[in-house]
């Protein structure tokens, strides 16, 4: 198995499109399994469509499922930070991507993406994991 970890910053961004580095890992690799995972108790990884919208609206829906408020029993860290604790319950923390010829066998308008709603924690690795 080879592994790469990539560093992030994720700032107060809540979506990081990590397809790039995700396609640059696999390239001229063969076939395999690429499994993405996030070491963080308040992020997690997701396909989805980016740039059309799907960001805000992935935002609101956290808000309507987990609200940022301070109703939580975790309480330290900024308001509603216990939320960002439950968020890999809804969000997991890994996912598994085939690998064909080297190449993520991705939908067309799926990308890899990192969901990190903890602006208290910027900083964020990422490990990539391909199993040949």
């Amino acid at each position: 198995m080879d592994t790469k970890i990539l560093t992030l910053h994720t700032g107060d961004r809540l979506v990081t499109d990590i397809t790039s580095a995700a396609s640059d890992f696999t390239a001229g690799r063969g076939d395999g399994l690429l499994n993405v995972f996030v070491p963080h108790a308040t992020a997690g990884v997701a396909l989805i469509e980016t740039g059309a919208g799907t960001e805000p609206d992935l935002a609101q829906a956290l808000e309507r499922l987990l609200p940022v408020r301070d109703i939580y029993d975790h309480r330290h860290g900024s308001v509603g930070h216990g939320r960002d604790h439950v968020l890999p319950a809804f969000v997991s923390p890994s996912l598994t991507v085939p690998v064909f010829g080297g190449r993520l066998a991705l939908g067309i308008w799926q990308s890899i993406v990192v969901v990190d709603p903890n602006a208290d924690n910027p900083d964020r690795s990422v490990r990539l994991s391909l199993l040949s």
